[in-house]
C-alpha cells in the first residue's frame, strides 16, 4: 500500500503544480548548528531533530559522532534513495531491494589551503564522489531498473545541488563576548 499511497501523494502535488505553478517555489527549512564545546557541533532542525557531528580525532576531535563531510554523503545517498522511491511508485514499480552508497575521497591539506606537488591550492572540499546503487524490483529488466536510477538522479535535489552548485550567500552576525 506504500507506494500506491505515494503515487497518489505525488499526483495530487503535480496536479497543484499545474494548476499553480507558483506553490512549487517554498523556502526549505532551515538547518541551525551551534558550537558545543572543543569540536562538537549540534545541528537542530525546525521540527525538534537534531543531529551530532564531531571532528575526527586526526583534526583534534574526540572522534565520538559523524562528520559534516559524512553528512554530505548521508544527504546524498538518502536523497538520491528517496527519488528512485517516488519514481519507482510513479512507475507503478515495486522494488524488492535499494540500496545507495556514497563514498568520496578527500585530501585533508585542502582544509589549510597547502598546495599539490604542482603547486596547485588544494580544495577543501572531495575531490571526487561515488555513487552506487543496488536495486532490485518484481517485473523490470536490468535496463528499466538503470533508466528508473537515471531518471531519479536528475531529480534528486541533492544530486542537483552537488553537480551544478548554487552560489552560497554568506552573511555574518558578530556579537560581543
Amino acid at each position: 500500500m506504500t507506494r500506491q499511497r505515494i503515487a497518489v501523494a505525488l499526483r495530487r502535488l503535480q496536479s497543484i503544480l499545474k494548476r499553480r505553478p507558483s506553490a512549487g517555489a517554498a523556502l526549505d527549512a532551515a538547518a541551525l548548528s551551534s558550537w558545543q564545546g572543543a569540536g562538537r557541533i549540534v545541528t537542530r532542525h525546525a521540527g525538534g531533530t537534531q543531529m551530532l557531528t564531531d571532528l575526527p580525532r586526526a583534526l583534534g576531535g574526540a572522534g565520538e559522532a559523524v562528520t559534516p563531510g559524512w553528512l554530505l554523503r548521508a544527504g546524498l545517498a538518502a536523497c538520491l534513495a528517496s527519488s528512485i522511491v517516488l519514481v519507482a511508485a510513479l512507475e507503478d514499480i515495486e522494488l524488492t531491494l535499494l540500496e545507495v552508497e556514497a563514498t568520496s575521497r578527500s585530501d585533508v591539506r585542502g582544509l589549510f589551503g597547502m598546495c599539490d606537488a604542482a603547486g596547485r591550492v588544494i580544495g577543501p572540499g572531495p575531490l571526487t564522489l561515488s555513487v552506487t546503487v543496488r536495486i532490485g524490483a518484481r517485473h523490470a529488466s536490468p535496463a528499466r531498473l538503470r533508466a528508473l536510477v537515471e531518471q531519479s538522479r536528475r531529480c534528486s535535489p541533492v544530486a542537483a545541488a552537488l553537480a551544478e552548485p548554487v552560489a552560497i550567500e554568506m552573511r555574518v552576525e558578530t556579537r560581543a563576548a
